[in-house]
């Protein structure tokens, strides 16, 4: 029997719960690619749904790209991959907001003649084979213990070894209901699920952004290093370690450096601040510059060239830190500390690097941290500063009870 159809008018009623777990089954279902985001305090969830990844070339312009969806690995000598919206949505208050562009009215009128008052259960995604990936506690004591043995050397000033965590997730676990919870304990970050036949799927709340474009007209970027926990305290009570200080102005000079590169002078620093991320505090310098007044229209693409892999992420200087990790690490970070985000709604680009994020199996999910290494650091301290990265997703996908898989 034909299932019936929904009218456009009940459409705008039907939770977005619902209106998602159908996308996201329809995409697996045709070998769709499919983003789901929220921009940091932003009330809006955005979905595109998209027919085929494209392979970004190496100089492709961001700021000349059709609306859609960007992801790129950490090794940036990988391909790129662009999701172009094909199907486009937004959400807010729980429910399907009005179109606000011919993209939107025309993925509205396609969304009413799909059987959406069908929908039950949970909805698939994909999974890469070879999905198993695991990091001791104790080897990564010891690659700490390397690293500060390397940056005692000489051999760099800094590197950010990370480690993983395989989970078991929760029987009950919907993508969905996951999304909106990590909506609503991390209202500071982007929060993203990705899934396609390339990347797989990878869930994400991440508060570092890596280029920002407003308004064809503001470029920004952020430094954010240094971590802790937090516990409510008064950010101005918060004291901070040498290190975590050292840390992160390591990373802002990397950044001026690339600056310097492209022999750009005006722009705006401001910070370092002690800033909320979810339930952990860290240092950030947020630095700006006016396009049209250094008349440099393509800034965002050129600065995404320069500033990834960061030094938040990889280490300084850049390529010896990347030779260890490449030599050390012990495993493919893949999509982990790339870099992903919406361009070009609503002439914007906000591009964000992919830390605090899962990649998801029907059964497991693999969890992602790393920590900043310099020479003051203690092997035992970044281990727990790890953990507590963990912790962001970790605390989701897990099941009440359950611990994760060990090595």
């Amino acid at each position: 029997m034909q299932q019936e159809k929904v009218s456009t008018s009940t459409l705008f009623d039907i939770s977005e719960g619902k209106c998602l777990s159908f996308l996201i089954q329809w995409a697996f279902d045709n070998q769709y690619a499919v983003a789901v985001w929220r921009l940091p305090f932003a009330p809006t969830h955005h979905v595109v749904l998209s027919r085929k990844e494209t392979l970004l070339p190496p100089d492709a312009s961001l700021e000349d790209l059709a609306k859609g969806f960007v992801i790129a690995p950490f090794d940036s000598s990988r391909d790129r991959l662009y999701l172009k919206a094909d199907l486009a949505f937004s959400f807010a208050n729980g429910l399907l907001e009005p179109p606000k562009s011919n993209l939107e009215t025309t993925s509205i009128a396609w969304l009413s003649n799909q059987p959406l008052e069908a929908v039950v259960g949970r909805p698939s995604f994909y999974a890469r084979p070879g999905f198993r990936s695991r990091t001791s506690r104790e080897s990564y004591l010891s690659l700490v213990e390397q690293s500060v043995s390397e940056i005692a050397k000489g051999t760099f000033e800094k590197v950010v070894p990370s480690r993983t965590e395989t989970v078991d997730l929760d029987p009950s676990f919907d993508i969905v209901s996951a999304f909106h919870r990590i909506c609503s304990q991390n209202p500071d970050a982007l929060i993203s699920f990705v899934s396609s036949p390339t990347t797989g799927s990878w869930l994400g709340a991440t508060p570092e952004i890596l280029v920002e474009v407003e308004n064809r007209r503001v470029f920004k970027t952020v430094a954010l290093a240094g971590t802790q926990p937090y516990r409510g305290q008064l950010l101005k009570d918060v004291a901070w370690t040498q290190k975590d200080i050292e840390e992160q102005a390591l990373v802002e000079r990397y950044i001026i450096s690339c600056f310097k590169k492209i022999r750009l002078r005006e722009y705006d620093e401001h910070g370092p601040r002690t800033v909320v991320a979810g339930h952990l505090l860290h240092l950030k310098s947020e630095f700006r510059v006016d396009m049209l007044e250094t008349n440099f229209p393509q800034l965002g693409t050129v600065m995404l060239s320069l500033l990834h892999p960061t030094a938040a992420v990889c280490g300084t200087p850049l390529q010896a830190a990347q030779h260890f990790l490449a030599s050390h690490e012990g495993y493919d970070r893949q999509y982990y500390s790339g870099y992903l985000g919406p361009v070009n709604f609503d002439d914007s680009i906000h591009i964000f690097v992919n830390l605090r994020c899962a990649q998801l199996s029907d059964r497991e999910g693999i969890l992602y941290a790393g920590a900043g290494v310099t020479i003051d650091s203690v092997p035992e301290e970044e281990l727990a500063e790890t953990d507590i990265k963990l912790n962001t997703l970790r605390n989701i996908l897990v099941a009440p009870g359950l611990s994760p898989q060990q090595p």
